[in-house]
């Protein structure tokens, strides 16, 4: 068995070398094809940060009525968060949206000044609310709208952040349904490359895998180098996709930190390394094999 298995990985070495450009243009191919697929991986992590960057700015205020207890609004602040969408829950006073108010337009001497010359404070207590995800602001607004809370509540700031919360949510899932759509296409592309590299090496070796058939070498013997032929393929393209993916990313780290402050990509890069190859290895190793042994398995068919 090992002789049979070694004589194979020869044999596909040696066709893999011997087919020097159809092996080269079917490893650049198939570099392109894991390029978009590392390229996908380190762009939906930055869109996550981007997304949680902006999520945690994004937020809905219920604001609630002059009469209201205080014992009533620490309530539903502890039914609110027992929601499973709610990530977090603050109580602002009125005393307390004074000083925001104030220390907010520190800068605007007229509004201080007409703060100050107030006899009564207008601003009613208010609660701050954050979810997990930007989809699930929704189902939060609903919960606030039921007759038992709604008595207690004067507005809800939903209706006002609703179109750039549901923008949000739209862009992050077009942009992972975009990228995961390219990613399968050019996983097709290079796997039908794979393959036709494949028939034509066997073309080419039509009358030697004759040969190897009339002496009684079994459909393994004939399918095993093919196989192995495409496996080196998947392996130095997945080697070179990586190589090429470090020296972009340690570039374009810096743009990526403007757009979203505290995050550094290469250091998400480097620190993952080795996981990024591994994913790499297995996708460029299922592409070459499988396609090689489709292509070997439509032949012997013949």
């Amino acid at each position: 068995m090992l002789t049979i298995i070694s004589r194979i990985v020869h044999y596909g070495f040696k066709n893999f070398w011997r087919n020097g450009w159809l092996s080269t243009t079917t490893v650049i191919i198939m570099v392109l094809a894991l390029s978009v697929s590392v390229g996908l991986i380190l762009f939906n992590v930055v869109t996550k940060e981007a997304a949680a960057s902006i999520q945690d700015k994004i937020d809905i205020s219920v604001y609630f009525k002059e009469d209201t207890s205080e014992d009533d609004i620490l309530n539903v602040k502890q039914a609110l968060e027992n929601l499973a969408e709610v990530k977090q829950v603050a109580y602002i006073s009125r005393d307390q949206a004074l000083e925001i108010l104030k220390e907010n337009h520190k800068d605007d001497e007229a509004i201080i000044q007409a703060a100050e010359q107030l006899n009564e404070n207008p601003l009613k207590p208010s609660l701050t609310i954050k979810a997990h995800a930007a989809n699930q602001y929704a189902n939060i607004a609903q919960y606030l709208s039921s007759p038992n809370l709604s008595a207690f509540i004067d507005d809800v700031s939903y209706t006002k952040n609703q179109l750039v919360i549901e923008r949000l949510a739209s862009i992050i899932n077009s942009v992972n349904r975009g990228g995961l759509a390219l990613s399968i296409l050019m996983a097709i592309v290079a796997g039908l490359v794979v393959f036709n590299t494949i028939r034509l090496a066997i073309y080419s070796d039509r009358d030697e895998i004759g040969i190897m058939r009339v002496v009684g070498a079994s459909n393994s013997m004939v399918r095993g180098p093919y196989v192995v032929e495409g496996i080196i393929a998947g392996v130095l393209a997945a080697l070179f996709s990586i190589f090429i993916a470090t020296p972009i990313t340690f570039i374009a780290s810096p743009y990526f930190k403007v757009f979203v402050p505290g995050f550094n990509l290469f250091q998400y890069f480097f620190n993952n390394f080795f996981i990024l190859l591994g994913y790499q290895l297995l996708f460029g190793v299922l592409i070459g094999s499988l396609s090689s042994f489709i292509a070997v398995r439509r032949y012997l068919r013949n």
